[in-house]
């Protein structure tokens, strides 16, 4: 059996949970919890699971370790008879994949950014640099990429075109951080917004913390 190495209310794995529940693999895998707020990632032992020292982390029944959300989704992806999340022509791919990087660089890693720097983070023992005003900036980007989706999103029904993508997936966890650090979506952006409560009906993303949690969460 596969193990995800992750936090249950981590942004970031929030992208891979989605990734199984919407490819149906929730029970291959199996989760070990990794806890953010005391630092754990940071470790000397998990940095040999991964030496970026961010989550998830997925394993293989071999031992092998694939990093970063694309990454695993990617591979997830893969198993089956026919991608669902990646595209299956080479100008979805690209697509898919343009996309998805749009939505780390402009919102989700921008978010992350401010939560590091301009917030308490995750406390002083785990956040030993910031630099408000680079947080400041960053806030401001994840702004702007904000409206730049919603102005996707005003020409087609989902972030990468006419189907349900990594890419949202990608866009779901910049939305997911941005509400934990109350940082607002604009209220013009109404075609983000619509956008959202239409994906949050899906049953990957209802159900994304009830995989596995220290205690047990509702969908």
């Amino acid at each position: 059996m596969m193990k995800i190495y992750d936090w249950y209310t981590g942004p970031y794995p929030a992208r891979v949970r989605i990734a199984l529940g919407e490819l149906g693999l929730q029970s291959q895998v199996e989760f070990e919890s990794i806890d953010l707020w005391k630092g754990e990632h940071k470790t000397p032992a998990f940095l040999e699971k991964n030496y970026s020292g961010t989550l998830p982390v997925l394993e293989l029944e071999d031992g092998t370790l694939i990093a970063e959300c694309t990454a695993i989704t990617q591979y997830l992806d893969a198993l089956g008879d026919k991608p669902l999340l990646t595209g299956t022509t080479p100008l979805e791919q690209g697509i898919i994949h343009m996309m998805n990087k749009r939505a780390e660089i402009e919102f989700l890693d921008a978010v992350s950014v401010y939560f590091h720097h301009s917030t308490e983070g995750l406390g002083p023992d785990v956040e030993l640099y910031q630099n408000d005003e680079w947080g400041q900036r960053q806030r401001d980007k994840a702004v702007r990429g904000m409206r730049y989706f919603d102005g996707v999103l005003k020409q087609q029904p989902y972030v990468a075109g006419q189907t349900f993508t990594m890419a949202d997936i990608a866009v779901i966890g910049g939305m997911i951080f941005a509400e934990l650090v109350d940082l607002a979506v604009p209220e013009e952006c109404e075609a983000l917004l619509a956008w959202y409560a239409k994906v949050q009906e899906r049953p990957s993303v209802q159900n994304r913390l009830a995989l596995s949690a220290p205690n047990p969460v509702p969908a």
